[in-house]
C-alpha cells in the first residue's frame, strides 16, 4: 500500500507552531528547520515534522550490526527518522567509550513516522502511512483542523550550568594536546567540556522554542524518543545527498559577532586568520579523504574552501566538499565511511579520537553526533549536534557540550573563550 498524501491550505508558520505543541502527544517525533537561511542551497525543506512511529530500531554498539541494514532494507521506500551517537564509532573502529554517561541515549534511533508534514515555498503537505488506520487519520487530520493552540507562555526556571571541569583542568588539557601534537601523535583535536544541571525539570517545547527564537540556525532540530530529548541550534552539515551527489560542509573557524561597524572588522579578521585557515583546510583534507572510502565515489571536489558564513552571534568559516556516488548507493557504507565529521573529531581521525576520550571527561553521547532524514528515494539530510541541549527526564539531568579544534598553534585562553562564546547562547535562554 502506498502512503497517503495531502495539500494542507493551512499557513505555514501558524501550522508549525501548532504542530509542535500537538507533537506533546507522541512519544516519539522529530522536527527539522531551516529557519530560511537563503544561503543553504541544499536543503528540499523549509521545515519538516515527523509524529508517531509505525516502526523503529533502537541500537547499541555491541548488538547485531547487521540489524540496521536490515532495517532500512524493510522499510526502503519509507521516510525515516534518526539521531546517531558519536560513540557509533565504536562500531567501525577499535575504540572504546568509558567515561561517565548521565543521558543515557541509543547509539543509533531510526524511526519510521506515521505522519510525515513538510514545508517548502508556502506548500505544506502531509503524509500518512500506509499502517494508520483511517479512524486515527482522521481524528490527526481534525486535530491538524482544529482551532490553533499556539502553545503557552509560562517560563522554564532560570537555572545556572555547572563546569564539569575547571577552567585550570581546562587549561592543563590543552597544554597536554599541544604536547601530542608537537611529538607527532595528532596534528588536530577536537576538544569539548560539558556544561550540566542534575535534578531539574524543565518544558523541552518552551526550550526549544526560546531556543530557536534567540538562535535561529540552518539544522534547527528537536528530537524526542521517548524520555530523551535533542534541542538543538546547530548552525553545521554534516552530510547531504541528493540523487547521486554528496555534500558534505565541516565548520572549523569561528568569531563573536558586534552590533557596530566592529562585526565586518571581525569577519575579515576570521577569514585572514592562518590559524583558522589551517584548521579548516586539514578537516577539508580529512572530508575528502572519508568520501573517498566510499564505494564507487568520484570526482570528488572542494566547491567551497573557508568561506565566511555568519549566524546571529558568530561568524563561521565553512568549506563545501561534493563528491558523486552510486544513486543507490547504500546508507550504511556512507556512514561507515564519514562518521563521525571531521570536524568533531580531528587528523588523524583515529588517534585523535584515542585521544579524545583520553582527555574529555564524559561520554559524548549524542553530542557532537548526528540527527536528520532519509526520505523514501533514499536521500537524506544530517546535521552535525552541536549549540544543543540533552535532556533525560527521568533522571532530569540537562547537558550542553562545547569545545573547537586544537592545534599547536592554539592559545588556551582563547580556546576557552571560545568554548564558552558557543554556550553562550543557550545559557541565555534559561536567563
Amino acid at each position: 500500500m502506498q502512503n497517503h498524501k495531502i495539500t494542507l491550505k493551512h499557513q505555514p508558520k501558524d501550522l508549525l507552531k501548532h504542530l509542535l505543541v500537538l507533537s506533546e502527544e507522541f512519544n516519539v517525533f522529530c522536527h527539522l528547520n531551516s529557519n530560511n537561511f537563503t544561503h543553504d542551497k541544499y536543503s528540499k525543506h523549509d521545515w519538516i515534522i515527523a509524529l508517531g512511529e509505525v516502526d523503529n530500531i533502537a541500537y547499541n554498539v555491541g548488538s547485531r550490526y547487521s540489524d540496521i541494514s536490515a532495517f532500512l532494507s524493510n522499510n526502503i521506500h519509507e521516510w525515516k527518522f534518526t539521531y546517531i551517537a558519536y560513540d557509533l564509532k565504536n562500531q567501525f573502529e577499535n575504540l572504546h567509550s568509558n567515561n561517565i554517561d548521565y543521558l543515557d541515549f541509543y547509539d543509533m534511533y531510526i524511526f519510521v513516522p506515521k505522519y510525515i508534514i513538510k514545508s517548502k515555498n508556502n506548500k505544506v503537505e502531509l503524509i500518512i502511512n500506509s499502517k494508520v488506520s483511517k479512524a486515527e487519520s482522521d481524528n490527526f487530520i481534525n486535530k491538524i483542523n482544529s482551532k490553533y493552540n499556539l502553545a503557552s507562555n509560562s517560563n522554564n526556571p532560570k537555572l545556572t550550568f555547572n563546569h564539569r571541569i575547571s577552567k585550570a583542568e581546562y587549561l592543563k588539557n590543552i597544554s597536554n594536546i599541544r604536547n601530542d601534537i608537537k611529538y607527532g601523535n595528532i596534528y588536530e583535536m577536537n576538544f569539548c567540556q560539558e556544561f550540566y544541571i542534575e535534578n531539574t525539570e524543565i518544558k523541552p517545547l518552551e526550550v526549544y522554542n526560546k531556543l530557536n527564537k534567540y538562535s535561529p540556525s540552518p539544522f534547527s532540530a528537536y528530537f524526542r524518543e521517548n524520555e530523551r530529548f535533542i534541542m538543538s541550534a546547530s548552525p553545521e552539515r554534516y552530510i547531504h545527498k541528493s540523487n547521486n551527489r554528496l555534500i558534505s560542509q565541516p565548520i572549523k573557524g569561528t568569531a563573536k559577532r558586534s552590533h557596530s561597524e566592529q562585526d565586518n572588522i571581525m569577519k575579515q579578521t576570521l577569514q585572514n586568520s592562518i590559524k583558522e585557515r589551517a584548521e579548516n583546510i586539514m578537516i577539508v583534507d580529512l572530508v575528502r579523504n572519508d568520501l573517498s572510502r566510499i564505494n564507487n565515489s568520484k570526482n570528488i571536489r572542494v566547491e567551497e574552501l573557508c568561506r565566511i558564513y555568519s549566524f546571529p552571534h558568530v561568524h563561521q568559516m565553512i568549506s563545501t566538499i561534493s563528491a558523486e556516488i552510486e544513486e543507490d548507493s547504500d546508507f550504511v557504507n556512507i556512514l561507515e565511511s564519514s562518521f563521525p565529521m571531521g570536524s568533531m573529531t580531528g587528523a588523524p581521525k583515529i588517534k585523535a579520537m584515542e585521544l579524545i576520550e583520553k582527555y574529555e571527561s564524559t561520554k559524548r553521547g549524542v553530542f557532537s553526533g548526528s540527527v536528520g532524514y532519509i526520505d523514501d528515494k533514499g536521500d537524506f539530510d544530517f546535521s552535525v549536534i552541536i549549540r544543543s541541549l540533552l535532556y533525560n527526564s527521568t533522571n532530569k539531568y540537562l547537558s550542553l557540550s562545547t569545545g573547537g579544534a586544537i592545534t599547536y598553534l592554539s592559545d588556551a585562553e582563547k580556546e576557552y573563550e571560545e568554548s564558552l562564546l558557543k554556550a553562550q547562547a543557550i545559557f541565555d535562554v534559561f536567563k
